[in-house]
């Protein structure tokens, strides 16, 4: 049987979606299931909680690929069951940087002396989007790959997605603004220049401050501006390359959500504002999904005492309403559905997914709604 939505059909799967959705657990079932199918597998999270690792029996830390056991996984095609492989990994943000920093510097020295800067240290691990670009960096390294058929990777909640996607340009802004062209420009050079009475302003208070204090915070911060000097290219060029990766036919982009109302109304929202930045979703998947509803008439027929039959009767009733609510609710996101996506419905298990035979019986119950 054709499945509803076969992510071996694609070279990277990007999974967005609010918090708490079961977000990862879906990007944990495609990856399985493309490894079903025969395919080299790799599935990256962004999320800094270990639920994914945990959802595919790898605990601790996973900075790097780490093979996934494939116990109990039914590969689909023989022939190609020896390809099959499944690996997962959780994205180390500084460790990123730290290996762009050795990739794009001009020199050994230039190298050490940018990790050992103290601005560089707090900002590889602090500053707001760097982890988005790390992201987008550690993904085109697995993409690089010629051994890895397929790319599923587990998205920060939607509030955050946005920014995760822009990552790139946003990061490539501030490297080329005017602020970081000032903080970078020597004292010499300072007063040659036609700063305005603002920027002047700016670096006497920040001298002063160092004056105070005795931290040397603009002789830190020049050096780091000054630091990225011949990097510019490579990061651009990078930059340029994610953003094709994010757009390319052989990616897929998969919103997920749950039945609720509110959540619905989120990914309404969330895939208008994909749609406004040129994004399409190939598909949306409803997860916890509610499954058909017994038949009234064969309770009603049931040789069962009466009082069970009733309380089972009211049951059926209140689970009838809420079906109906999620039908609406469905109907609701059909008509927010970009031209040519998929929605699909994922029921919900009757447990928590705690094994690779869990998260298979996931990725093979999508149908479509």
């Amino acid at each position: 049987m054709k499945p509803a939505f076969d992510p071996a059909r694609f070279k990277l799967v990007v999974c967005l979606g609010p918090g708490g959705v079961g977000k990862t657990t879906i990007s944990a079932a495609l990856a399985v299931a493309g490894t079903s199918k025969g395919s080299a597998v790799d599935v990256m999270t962004v999320d800094p909680a270990p639920r994914l690792l945990d959802a595919l029996g790898l605990g601790g830390d996973a900075s790097e690929p780490r093979d996934v056991p494939l116990h109990g996984i039914r590969i689909a095609h023989p022939p190609h069951a020896k390809r099959a492989r499944l690996r997962a990994l959780k994205l180390d943000p500084k460790q990123t940087f730290d290996a762009i920093m050795t990739r794009y510097a001009p020199s050994a020295a230039a190298r050490d002396t940018m990790l050992g800067n103290r601005i560089y240290r707090n900002l590889s691990g602090a500053l707001a989007g760097v982890g988005d670009y790390m992201a987008m960096e550690k993904l085109l390294e697995l993409a690089s790959n010629t051994a890895t058929d397929l790319i599923v990777l587990d998205t920060p909640p939607a509030a955050e997605a946005l920014d995760f996607l822009d990552a790139p340009r946003r990061l490539l802004e501030l490297l080329n603004s005017r602020a970081v062209a000032l903080l970078g420009t020597p004292i010499v050079g300072l007063f040659r220049s036609r700063l305005g009475i603002v920027d002047l302003a700016a670096r006497a208070v920040l001298s002063a401050f160092d004056r105070v204090t005795g931290l040397n915070l603009l002789g830190d911060v020049q050096a780091f501006v000054r630091g990225f000097e011949g990097m510019y290219e490579g990061f651009a060029e990078r930059a340029k390359a994610a953003d094709e990766l994010l757009r390319a036919d052989g990616t897929a982009i998969v919103v997920v959500t749950t039945p609720e109302s509110g959540r619905i109304e989120q990914a309404r929202e969330f895939i208008e504002s994909l749609e406004r930045t040129g994004l399409h979703a190939r598909a949306v998947i409803v997860n916890r999904a509610m499954g058909p509803l017994p038949d009234a008439k064969e309770l009603a027929a049931a040789k069962i005492p009466s009082a069970l039959k009733r309380k089972l009767a009211r049951n059926l009733a209140d689970y009838a309403a809420l079906k109906e609510r999620e039908a609406r609710s469905l109907d609701a996101l059909r008509s927010a559905m970009p031209s040519g996506a998929r929605l699909l419905l994922s029921p919900e298990l009757d447990r928590e997914p705690r094994s690779l035979g869990d998260l298979a019986k996931i990725g093979a119950n999508l149908r479509t709604a």
